[in-house]
């Protein structure tokens, strides 16, 4: 049975990183069960199932600030697919009490070589939801934005620490 895509949200937030390649960035995104390392306000991930970076693999993820029924938000996220190649990932959510259902996300590290040199990248995060009850697509595209924007903070100066020897 064919749905309507006008009964789902579908959005993509973007940032670019100046100070570190897409080869730089994409292990940290491969390294499926560490997204706490990164993301702010996630004190939470590891994994539940399977092998980190494998499509089937299944991660545990709370304490990040979306609406839930009270107490700590939490999701159970199972990476779908892993394109090394083309440096993306697509995972979707298996279980939670945000009120996300038939989530699906994809992130894509690109290359920066617009202007001919290959310095810095770009994160691509493509999301498609159902609309969830009792909030606003803006307010859940602006917390993304958001994210990624504190994320790519917090993996681009660790990847300028390592290259200079800060480990």
């Amino acid at each position: 049975m064919e749905q309507n895509p006008q009964h789902k949200w579908v959005f993509k937030v973007s940032t670019r990183l100046t100070q570190a390649t897409a080869d730089q960035i994409w292990p940290l995104f491969e390294d499926f069960f560490n997204l706490h390392k990164w993301f702010p306000g996630l004190p939470t991930c590891y994994g539940v199932h399977g092998t980190n970076g494998e499509p089937g693999c299944i991660r545990h993820c709370a304490g990040f600030s979306l609406p839930s029924n009270g107490g700590v938000s939490w999701s159970r996220e199972r990476l779908i697919a892993v394109d090394p190649v083309h440096r993306v990932i697509t995972y979707d959510i298996v279980d939670c009490n945000i009120g996300f259902k038939s989530y699906v996300s994809t992130v894509q590290i690109k290359p920066n070589d617009s202007d001919g040199q290959t310095s810095g990248c770009m994160i691509e995060w493509s999301i498609t939801v159902d609309p969830v009850e009792g909030a606003r697509l803006e307010d859940l595209v602006k917390k993304y934005e958001n994210g990624l924007q504190g994320m790519a903070k917090k993996m681009e100066d660790a990847v300028g620490s390592t290259e200079h020897g800060e480990e």
